[in-house]
């Protein structure tokens, strides 16, 4: 995902007032151990998390909580048409176990 320019303390400061409602939804739909990290040169953002075997995130644009804090965050970040954030997959080049 990709941070627009001076959005840095804003998105820190929501994201550390995150609604119970939408915590409640990502847990619910089986995301655990999220972690969000920041290029602080280039403003890219990096999301780590683990899914549970029954996870159902694909369900996830579809829910207004999901819809509404999109839209919350959209002036702070890069997002498509319907201010769901840019996101884009990275290649694996390394693990370590």
């Amino acid at each position: 995902m990709q941070l627009k320019p001076g959005g840095v303390a804003e998105y820190k400061a929501r994201h550390d007032a995150i609604w119970p409602e939408l915590a409640e939804l990502l847990h619910d739909s089986g995301i655990r151990d999220y972690s969000i990290f920041l290029d602080a040169e280039s403003g890219a953002l990096f999301a780590v998390l683990k899914l549970t075997p029954d996870s159902n995130r694909d369900a996830l644009p579809n829910h207004p909580v999901m819809r509404k804090w999109w839209d919350y965050m959209a002036p702070l970040m890069e997002v498509e048409p319907d201010n769901k954030p840019k996101e884009w997959p990275l290649t694996p080049l390394f693990h370590l176990a």
